[in-house]
């Protein structure tokens, strides 16, 4: 049985981290890939190697680039991929189409200096190659080609070579493999790759890299938190602005439901624009099908990384908010004000991660997630008071899954506790802060607000578990079902044969 070391699969499309260098993408993979018991010099050694092999020296400390930003180009990405799935030299390497997307003399490029790292580590690599020009055809040593699920040809590409200019015009799909090298390279390579497959790097080794990895992905990518930040910033100058200085007058105390009940729910409903940001971190995270890392590891990286950013996104914004509007002056009512935002942010990043998981689309997701908060918000005991819910679903269990209850809760507990209200309602000339959020919010008194705070950071950790049950679950029943449909497809594909012969 082979090892993960053995073999590696390089997927068509160029998963990668588009904010790195090429030279950060190599040294965080060689991180992550490498055994412990190599120095970081020898890891820096094994990725020059890997990248000189590949072409790449030139473009080192080039970004790598997307949609949105220019970086190195299409060939080159595709190198780069390869380079970051052959640090530990596997025997066997699955290529899906790395001449997708590429003119021919970019695709002569990649396919060259495939077949020279082949002759130099004594690898196998079977690449699956639609229409190859006739340089790159060339380069073949075996040839297998498949038509309509059938193969019409196995054999060495030499044999077929007279036949190619007319066979391939009609072929869907090649699939090539090529084994390259002498028994001599072949030996001296298990030695190095033996010691890669028993000393594999440790969990906490991994989710440290991969920490620092997304840490620095964050702080490039405008779109993640930054942008967020700025337009925070100026929702909560307005919000200051138009709630400034409440007071305690008589209104006061419904001017403060409503900016607390505007900062619970919008400012964390905009978590949810980081959505396109994490779904390409999803698709990076793919990456873990070589056993590069697990879901764990991504999970406690991911976490661990964002929470500066979203204590950023707490703070600077909050203290605009809660100063502007003359909330409770003492600064651990702020710091708490601060906690509860960060965790409810937090929380719905966890939501966002859950939906990526299930609806991996851009617009669908980011939809599904605003509805699954706008059912919360609706439940959450501001625009109809608990009392009144009706029992079934919305408030058994719907008003105690919203985390907006909980939220609101602290938030009310934090900035009415201790206060004096003016008041003309019921003969009385002045109203406690522990009356208003008992008698008029309905707020559960029995425990403190920082218990409304643990629940929150409960939920975020069920939430973050229920994404790795979820990951575990589809690895498990996708392919499962792939195999259902295909089987099934294949049985009428018989019947039908079957019947058509007969008749």
């Amino acid at each position: 049985m082979h090892t993960w070391t053995d073999q590696a699969y390089v997927t068509q499309d160029n998963v990668l981290m588009t904010t790195l260098t090429v030279r950060e993408a190599i040294y965080y993979s060689a991180q992550i890939q490498l055994p412990d018991t190599m120095s970081t010099a020898e890891k820096l050694a094994r990725g020059d190697d890997t990248v000189r092999e590949m072409g790449l020296t030139g473009a080192l400390d080039i970004r790598i680039g997307g949609r949105s930003s220019k970086g190195i180009s299409g060939g080159q990405q595709k190198r780069l991929s390869i380079c970051l799935d052959i640090l530990t030299c596997p025997r066997l390497l699955f290529l899906d189409e790395p001449t997708s997307g590429l003119d021919s003399a970019a695709s002569f490029h990649v396919m060259s200096r495939i077949t020279s790292l082949a002759a130099r580590e004594g690898m196998t690599i079977v690449a699956v190659v639609h229409q190859p020009c006739s340089e790159v055809f060339e380069l073949f040593h075996g040839l297998c080609l498949l038509a309509s699920g059938s193969t019409i040809f196995f054999g060495p590409a030499s044999t077929a070579a007279e036949a190619r200019s007319h066979m391939l015009m009609f072929i869907a799909t090649l699939l090539t493999f090529m084994a390259i090298g002498g028994f001599p390279s072949f030996v001296e390579d298990m030695k190095d790759r033996a010691m890669i497959g028993r000393n594999r790097p440790g969990f906490v080794t991994k989710t440290l890299v991969l920490t620092r990895c997304s840490f620095v992905n964050m702080y490039r990518d405008i779109g993640y938190y930054w942008l967020r930040l700025a337009i925070y910033v100026c929702i909560t100058v307005c919000l200051g602005t138009i709630f400034y200085h409440v007071g305690y007058g008589p209104d006061s105390i419904q001017a403060r439901s409503h900016m607390l009940m505007f900062i619970a729910t919008l400012l964390t409903f905009m978590a949810i624009g980081g959505f396109p940001s994490f779904v390409e971190d999803m698709k990076i995270f793919r990456k873990r099908l070589n056993g590069h890392y697990g879901v764990a590891a991504f999970v406690i990286s991911n976490t661990l990384s964002s929470i500066p950013y979203l204590l950023l996104n707490a703070v600077v914004p909050g203290a605009i908010a809660y100063y502007l509007t003359g909330l409770q002056g003492k600064i651990e009512h702020f710091v708490y004000f601060a906690l509860v935002l960060c965790a409810c942010t937090m929380l719905v990043e966890a939501l966002m991660m859950i939906v990526a998981t299930i609806v991996p689309d851009f617009l669908m997701g980011i939809i599904t997630g605003a509805g699954i908060q706008g059912i919360m918000m609706l439940t959450s005991g501001f625009f109809q008071i608990p009392n009144n819910l009706p029992k079934i679903v919305w408030k058994y269990p719907m008003y105690y899954i919203s985390f907006h209850k909980y939220a609101l809760q602290g938030f009310y507990k934090n900035e009415f506790s201790g206060l004096v209200f003016q008041s003309n309602l019921g003969g009385q000339e002045t109203v406690s802060g522990e009356k208003v959020i008992v008698e008029l919010f309905q707020v559960e008194t029995g425990h403190s607000r920082w218990v409304d705070l643990a629940v929150l950071c409960g939920m975020i950790v069920i939430y973050r578990l229920l994404f790795v049950v979820i990951i575990k679950v589809i690895d498990v029943v996708k392919p499962m079902l792939l195999g259902l449909t295909f089987r099934c497809n294949t049985k009428c594909i018989c019947g039908i044969e079957n019947l058509c012969s007969t008749s």
